[in-house]
C-alpha cells in the first residue's frame, strides 16, 4: 500500500475546514491538560448539542429511543457517550475509544518541604517519560484539593500570563561531568524531579521560613492547609498554550497530544453524528498510560455497567443482551502511533511506518517482540473499514510501532477485544511522543476526524 502527502490534494473548502478543526483542537488542548479537565470539557461540549446525563434519564423513568443522546461519567475522569441508533442495541455499537490521561508529574501526598532556603513539592512521575526532558522548562500545576468539609478547590497555577510558573532544576554544565557520564535513564533520577516553588522567607519565622511563607500564600489564595495535600490530586504539566508549528503552520505543538488528539477527533465526530443505523459510542478513559487500571481505567466494569443501564433505559433488562451488544460491536481503539523521524531513522522500518501528512494510521497490531500484549485485528474487519473509508474518501495509512524487536507498546484495544468485538488501533502519528511537547500534522488531525465520522455512519 502506498500513501501520499495530502496537503496538495485538498480543495480550498477542505483546507478551510481543516483549519477550523485544528483551531478547535488547540482550544481543547488548552482547556484540558488533565483527565479531569478533558472530561469536563467533553461534558460541556456534549450538553451544547443536546446530550443528557444518563442518570437523569433513569431517575425520570424515561425510555430512550432512536436519536437520543446521553452520557455517563465516572469519577470525573472517564466518560461514555451514546447516540441511540435505529437498530436494537444487541446488534452492536460503533465505538470510538480513546484515553485522556497523558504522561506527567504528580505531587505526592506529603510533598511540601524546605531545603537550602528553597521550597519544593515532592513528586512522582506518571507514565513513560524521559525524566531529563522535564527539567528547566516552565511548568504549571493543575488539579483539585478535596477538603474534609466536602468542598473541592480547583487549582491552576502557571497558565495565565500574570501567573508565576514553576520549574525543576538541573545541574549546571560546569559541574556536570559525572552526570553526563551516566545513562540517559539515570541522568535525572525520579526523586530529583521535585518542583521548585519558592525562596522568600516569612518575616518573623526562624525555622523553615520559606515553607511557612508558601503555606501562608496557599491559605490566603485557596484556603487550604498543609494537611489538605493528603486528599489532593495535583498534576505538574508544561505551562503554555498549544501553538502552530512550522513556518508553514502545518503542524501543532502542544502538551498531551497522546492521546488527546484522538480523544478530541473522536469527540468531535461523535457530536456531529446523526441519523445512525447502529448506536454510536464515544468512550474517553483514564489510566491508559499505566496499564488501564483502577476504577477509571478501561479494565474497570464502568463501561459494561453503563451499557447495562443503557439497555434498561431502552426497556430491555437482560444480561445476555448486554453481552450480545458488546460482542457484536465494532471499535476503533483511537490511539496515537509513532511518526517517522528521519533524525532517528534506524528505529523505523520505512515500508511499515507512519508519515506526517499521509492521513490517519491503522496499527493492525501493537505489542512487543512477537506481538506480546497485542490485539491483532482480523482481516475481514480491516476489509470492512477499507470499504467505508474508500466510500467517504478518507485517507489512511498502515504502520507498526518501530522495527521488530525495537519498538513496542499497547493501548486499550485488547481490553475491549476481550468481549469478542472487532477492534483495531487507529489514530494520529505523533513526533516526540511522551515528551513535554509533542507534534502532530494538521492534515492527520483532519483525516482522523473525517475517518471517525465515517466509521460512526458505518455501512
Amino acid at each position: 500500500m502506498e500513501s501520499r502527502n495530502l496537503w496538495t490534494t485538498y480543495s480550498e473548502e477542505q483546507l478551510k475546514e481543516l483549519q477550523q478543526v485544528n483551531e478547535s483542537y488547540k482550544v481543547y488542548l488548552d482547556n484540558g491538560k488533565t483527565e479531569r479537565e478533558c472530561i469536563l470539557e467533553a461534558v460541556k461540549m456534549a450538553k451544547e448539542v443536546g446530550y443528557r446525563d444518563l442518570n437523569d434519564v433513569i431517575a425520570k423513568g424515561e425510555t430512550l429511543k432512536k436519536g437520543d443522546r446521553v452520557y455517563a461519567v465516572c469519577m470525573d475522569k472517564t466518560i461514555a457517550m451514546f447516540q441511540i441508533g435505529e437498530e436494537p442495541l444487541e446488534n452492536g455499537m460503533n465505538i470510538l475509544g480513546a484515553h485522556v490521561d497523558s504522561p506527567r508529574i504528580d505531587v505526592k501526598q506529603n510533598p511540601l518541604y524546605e531545603a537550602g532556603e528553597l521550597a519544593y513539592l515532592d513528586t512522582h512521575y506518571y507514565g513513560g517519560v524521559k525524566k531529563y526532558q522535564w527539567v528547566t522548562i516552565p511548568l504549571a500545576i493543575h488539579g483539585v484539593v478535596a477538603k474534609k468539609d466536602g468542598s473541592v478547590v480547583e487549582i491552576v497555577i502557571g497558565e495565565d500570563e500574570k501567573d508565576p510558573v514553576l520549574c525543576i532544576t538541573d545541574l549546571l554544565i560546569h559541574l556536570a561531568y559525572e552526570q553526563l557520564e551516566a545513562k540517559a535513564s539515570k541522568v535525572i533520577e525520579g526523586e530529583k524531579l521535585d518542583l521548585l516553588i519558592g525562596n522568600m522567607p516569612l518575616d518573623g519565622e526562624e525555622k523553615e521560613a520559606v515553607k511557612a511563607n508558601v503555606l501562608k500564600l496557599l491559605k490566603e489564595k485557596y484556603d487550604i492547609e498543609e494537611e489538605d495535600f493528603v486528599s489532593a490530586e495535583l498534576e505538574i504539566v508544561p505551562a503554555g498554550k498549544a501553538r502552530d508549528c512550522g513556518l508553514d503552520r502545518s503542524m501543532v505543538i502542544a502538551y498531551g497530544q497522546d492521546d488527546r488528539v484522538c480523544a478530541f477527533t473522536s469527540l468531535l465526530a461523535m457530536l456531529e453524528a446523526k441519523d445512525l443505523k447502529k448506536t454510536a459510542c464515544c468512550l474517553l478513559v483514564d489510566k491508559e498510560e499505566i496499564g488501564s487500571v483502577g476504577a477509571t481505567g478501561m479494565q474497570s466494569r464502568f463501561f459494561e455497567n453503563v451499557v447495562a443501564e443503557l439497555l434498561l433505559a431502552m426497556g430491555v433488562d437482560s444480561n445476555i443482551k448486554v453481552r450480545r451488544a458488546l460482542a457484536n460491536s465494532k471499535m476503533l481503539s483511537s490511539d496515537v502511533s509513532a511518526a517517522y523521524d528521519p533524525m532517528f531513522e534506524s528505529v523505523f522500518e520505512k515500508k511499515n511506518t507512519a508519515y506526517f501528512g499521509h492521513g490517519m494510521v491503522f496499527n493492525k497490531y501493537t505489542g512487543r517482540g512477537g506481538k506480546s500484549g497485542s490485539n491483532d485485528a482480523n482481516a475481514e474487519y480491516i476489509a470492512y473499514l477499507r470499504r467505508i473509508f474508500e466510500r467517504e474518501n478518507v485517507n489512511f495509512q498502515t504502520a507498526e510501532l518501530g522495527r521488530v524487536d525495537i519498538g513496542g507498546g499497547g493501548t486499550i484495544a485488547y481490553i475491549l477485544a476481550n468481549y469478542g468485538m472487532d477492534v483495531i488501533d487507529s489514530g494520529v502519528a505523533v513526533l516526540c511522543m511522551h515528551a513535554p511537547w509533542e507534534v502532530t500534522s494538521k492534515a492527520d488531525v483532519y483525516e482522523a476526524y473525517r475517518g471517525y465520522k465515517a466509521f460512526l455512519i458505518g455501512e
